[in-house]
């Protein structure tokens, strides 16, 4: 696996470092690569619980490798299926991270542009330091929105805000995000711990009924009530039998909070 992105696996929760500072973590072909690898051994292992996603020294990420762009640019016959190869392997990482199977948390702390603000919002749940900030800019290097932007943006915002952030290509502060649904929270101080504090009950919960949870959400967001009634009934059949369920209910009749082993 690439360092350009790095895995750790603790405690149920696997954290995706990007880890190309000196580019202020900029989506580059060999950073997606390694994305992808290691959300497929966070897929693989036993361990795991939730996934977390955040960046190397104070930026989240700057969006696509403009370098690599204007790199490209310089061989016009090749531009054409180098550009989409490039927006290939940037557009998998983001869909990874979109369909974890379990819950996902995106950590932002400084920059999340163009195609960094998808992979923020990617997320199930986007925590962000205040000194966090969002774009989708796209226009600014004169390019029309990628990686995801037309599906995910207008799901969180709607789509006139939506083509407003495009068009503008507005750069938003925390608050202002989290006043329109980009950003979940802003922890204005000690931003590691308390980011840490509300994955703990995340990465600790019936991991199970969560990610059956998610997969009921996801689906119900474009389904009929029919259709999402049935789905949540087969979900529930299936997390019945789980220790956890077991757990839970015999913690409730015992009056004390439930040990979940994520079983």
């Amino acid at each position: 696996m690439s360092d350009a992105a790095t895995l750790d696996i603790e405690d149920g929760i696997a954290t995706i470092t990007l880890n190309r500072p000196d580019s202020r973590n900029a989506l580059s072909s060999e950073m997606s690569g390694a994305i992808v690898d290691a959300v497929d051994e966070a897929e693989a292992s036993d361990d795991v619980r939730c996934l977390v996603i955040t960046g190397k020294e104070g930026t989240f990420c700057a969006g696509g490798d403009v370098n690599s762009m204007v790199e490209l640019m310089s061989d016009q016959a090749e531009l054409h299926e180098a550009v989409e190869r490039i927006q290939h392997e940037t557009s998998r990482a983001i869909q990874r991270i979109a369909e974890f199977h379990l819950p996902t948390i995106a950590k932002v702390d400084g920059v999340a542009y163009g195609a960094g603000a998808n992979l923020a919002i990617a997320a199930d749940i986007t925590l962000a330091s205040g000194d966090a900030s969002i774009s989708f800019g796209f226009r600014q290097v004169g390019l029309a929105v990628d990686t995801g932007t037309s599906y995910l943006l207008p799901r969180e915002v709607g789509l006139s805000k939506a083509k407003e952030l495009v068009f503008t290509g507005e750069l938003l502060d925390a608050d202002d995000a989290a006043d329109l649904g980009l950003f979940n929270h802003v922890f204005e101080e000690d931003f590691e711990e308390q980011a840490a504090e509300f994955i703990d009950p995340i990465a600790n919960g019936p991991t199970i009924a969560l990610r059956n949870s998610k997969q009921a959400l996801n689906q119900g967001f474009d389904a009929s009530l029919k259709e999402a009634l049935d789905n949540e009934a087969s979900a529930q059949a299936a997390v019945f039998a789980t220790d956890d369920h077991e757990e839970g209910a015999t913690a409730f009749m015992e009056g004390r909070e439930p040990d979940f082993k994520g079983e």
